[in-house]
């Protein structure tokens, strides 16, 4: 129950982050966002018709009054419809939502995992060639632009200058195998891109923590190496490794993805913004900063407790 109240505690904070940015995104979109007005109109409109348009789509109404109108969508989540495909924004976000999920779902999960233990094998080794072999490539990984890895690896694995093996693009899946056959280039993309940076994050706090007094006290027990850095090193360092594994949950859904998707043409959540945004298609770009915002604002009220749960020394208060 108390943890219960501390959620809710944290998310009413968290309200004025919510009001903040739909403000600075709206007048973004209010002032400098496309103008639809044309694009509705023939050639040389008449004044009237320019007049009867901008009616139709509320530009004529005061900024506060068109604010209000976009809060009470951000409550009710309902925006609208699409200005591109005339679709239900709702029913957009539902259908590619969950396809972006499984798309970097393994890329997520696999690169933490490797980037945790290049950087466990990094600390453990500091200063040999082992830890210089890892923090070297970790710099090359983070020197090489997304687009050139995506391509890189699209011609080894996707294309008949290569291996072959798996599709160019698009997006079939089915069953498990299709699932596979289209997840798993994009992800070695993932991987490639996100270890490099996480690497040397995890090594470094993980290095700070094998200098403690706690682990030097292990060591002088006689306690194996393999156990240090397993049940004192890494379960002691997990706060941080645990923040920055949440604290990037809103941004490789829509960031990672949208040029992961656009690339490959998988219709997820990416695509649909990459083409919003190209397209100005305010309905769906509104929607989209508004679940990133709240999927943040979600991260910030929940951390907390996640840390209690990894730590029980921590306390709600």
């Amino acid at each position: 129950m108390d943890t219960l109240k501390y959620c809710m505690r944290k998310l009413v904070y968290s309200l004025p982050l919510l009001f903040g940015v739909t403000l600075i995104s709206f007048v973004l979109m209010v002032y400098f966002g496309p103008d639809k007005t044309f694009d509705l109109l023939g050639r040389n409109p008449t004044v009237q018709e320019i007049a009867n348009v901008r009616h139709q789509l509320g530009y004529d109404l005061p900024f506060w009054t068109r604010y209000l109108n976009y809060l009470k969508e951000v409550v009710t989540f309902n925006f609208g419809y699409s200005d591109s495909s005339g679709e239900q924004v709702t029913t957009i976000l539902g259908r590619t939502i969950p396809i972006s999920l499984i798309l970097g779902l393994p890329g997520f999960v696999i690169g933490h995992l490797i980037s945790i233990v290049l950087g466990l094998v990094a600390a453990q080794n500091r200063g040999h060639w082992i830890d210089k072999v890892v923090m070297s490539s970790s710099v090359v990984g983070m020197s090489i632009s997304y687009i050139i890895v995506i391509i890189a690896i699209q011609l080894i694995f996707c294309s008949s200058y290569g291996l072959n093996w798996f599709p160019v693009y698009g997006w079939e899946v089915h069953d498990v195998s299709s699932y596979l056959y289209y997840v798993t280039v994009p992800t070695l993309c993932t991987i490639f891109v996100s270890v490099g940076y996480t690497t040397r994050f995890y090594r470094a706090i993980l290095v700070e923590e094998m200098n403690r007094d706690h682990i030097r006290t292990a060591k002088a027990f006689g306690h194996s190496p393999m156990r240090i850095l397993v049940k004192h090193v890494l379960k002691n360092a997990l706060i941080p490794i645990i923040t920055r594994i949440i604290f990037s949950i809103p941004f490789v859904l829509v960031g990672g993805s949208l040029l992961l998707e656009s690339y490959f043409g998988i219709p997820g959540i990416g695509l649909v913004t990459y083409n919003a945004i190209t397209t100005g298609d305010l309905p769906v770009l509104k929607a989209v900063i508004v679940l990133i915002t709240l999927l943040y604002i979600v991260v910030v009220s929940t951390v907390d407790v996640i840390y209690k749960l990894v730590d029980p020394r921590i306390s709600l208060q």
